[in-house]
């Protein structure tokens, strides 16, 4: 039995807490490969930009495979421990082994077989990743049913995953400052972090149940289950606006590091930039909560977006401003508001998703969470895939030479894709969802069909 009811108004802490714990591992180790992976490769491993763009992206049409292929079989799982906490369990082994690999090649590997090396490590980290973020946010769709109640329980996970992200800037400053030493402490705190995310897995799987009620509820084939997914006109418009959303907030990630040390010449400075951006997006979700239900979670995600393109927007000007004191003000204000609106769409989005999911129940009599949760997976990852590869084709073709200052046409290159790209993406963003119609009223109509059909 679950040790609360799922159609209860408010779930217990326990489960909120045991929940959202392992998103912190989870952060921390997403957020330190998506922040120096690309930098660690081309200034410490020296493999060429346009090199990882290439692994990049193979990664992102692996998970074209993947991902679908681990929403589906979740969705199907039958096990005392239920769908999603046995793969949940499963995924510790392969996330430790890459995520190891990823920060610690052999010494000995240069050239073509170092490339085999991260490429493997990075497609390979990828991918146990899937095996773990689809079924827990499968999970956290589960758990309450509640049209409010999943925002605050989406809102302790986002947060759990910003306070992991914080932690990987505080090792993001160690491995700045590592200097030669470089490789040793990453391999260092490589294995710290294996060991942390094993814990925090454990301590989930063990804490949480499922609802029993909710198992073999998955009878389509694959193609008709993720046809289900596309033809549900609420989910084609989530996905759309999940990938827009996530470019924006890719980019943070993947060009802070090179905006901070050749546009806003600063280096050093770059964990509490990132700071600004974490600190505010974990801290707010109090703030969006209460908003949403005054509001409705469709017009206050939709705020966020626009909120988000105009902060990154802004950060255009960096490379105008005569002095590095005025552009580093500039930058932690705007990484400030962006944050900002990063909280709204980590509790308000996949609050979202699930009621979409709901919206599919009533029609198939299925509950594929897996299948859902895998194609937004998907088109997150893909999102930051997509940034990483043009940040490595836009640099080599610019003229980007590492560790030395850069032309004016690479740092408007490297603003263009940190800035101008997401304004555009989210401005987009905004005006498609302002099209979505699943609020909390036709919510409720939905509800009350699913409860009337298990009084049957």
């Amino acid at each position: 039995m679950s040790r609360h009811r799922a159609t209860d108004q408010s779930v217990s802490w326990r489960t909120i807490i045991a929940y959202g714990a392992p998103a912190a591992g989870a952060g921390y180790m997403y957020l330190l490969l998506s922040l120096y992976m690309m930098k660690f490769a081309t200034d410490i491993l020296l493999i060429a930009p346009a090199v990882m763009g290439v692994i990049y992206s193979l990664s992102r049409i692996w998970d074209a495979i993947s991902d679908p292929l681990v929403g589906y079989l979740s969705d199907r799982t039958t096990t005392r421990l239920g769908r999603r906490r046995t793969w949940i369990l499963a995924s510790c082994v392969p996330i430790s082994a890459s995520f190891y690999m990823v920060f610690a090649p052999p010494m000995s590997l240069t050239g073509d077989a170092l490339v085999v090396w991260v490429a493997v490590a990075v497609i390979g980290f990828y991918s146990a990743m899937t095996l773990f973020f689809v079924p827990h946010l499968s999970l956290g769709a589960e758990l309450s049913d509640n049209y409010h109640e999943r925002s605050r329980m989406f809102g302790v996970r986002h947060a759990a995953y910003i306070i992991g992200s914080i932690f990987s800037l505080v090792s993001l400053y160690f491995l700045l400052e590592a200097g030669e030493r470089v490789r040793e402490v990453a391999e260092q705190l490589a294995l710290l972090a294996v060991g942390v995310m094993f814990l925090l897995v454990i301590f989930s799987v063990v804490q949480l149940r499922e609802r029993r009620e909710f198992q073999g509820r998955m009878n389509a084939g694959p193609i008709k289950a993720f046809r289900d997914v596309w033809e549900n006109p609420h989910a084609r418009l989530l996905l759309v606006v999940t990938f827009i959303e996530f470019v924006g907030s890719s980019a943070i990630a993947v060009l802070t590091l090179y905006v901070t040390e050749y546009v806003v010449g600063a280096p050093a400075w770059a964990p509490l930039i990132i700071l600004a951006y974490m600190l505010p997006s974990s801290a707010s979700v109090p703030l969006w909560l209460p908003l949403s239900r005054r509001f409705g979670k469709i017009r206050v995600w939709m705020g966020g977006m626009i909120l988000t393109g105009v902060s990154f927007g802004a950060m255009f000007f960096l490379p105008f401003f005569a002095d590095t004191t005025t552009r580093l003000i500039w930058i932690i204000v705007m990484a400030f508001f962006a944050g900002l609106a990063n909280g709204c769409g980590g509790t308000i989005g996949p609050s979202v998703q699930g009621d979409v999911i709901d919206y599919d129940e009533n029609l198939t009599g299925e509950r594929k969470e897996g299948s859902y949760f895998a194609a937004w997976n998907f088109v997150q990852k893909s999102a930051l895939g997509l940034m990483l590869l043009l940040t490595g084709f836009v640099l080599q073709w610019s003229g980007f030479i590492p560790n030395v200052p850069q032309s004016m046409t690479v740092q408007l290159s490297m603003v263009t894709l940190y800035s101008l790209f997401p304004l555009v993406c989210y401005g987009i963003g905004a005006f498609l969802f302002s099209r979505f119609k699943l609020d909390e009223k036709a919510y409720a109509e939905i509800r009350a069909s699913l409860d009337a059909k298990k009084v049957r």
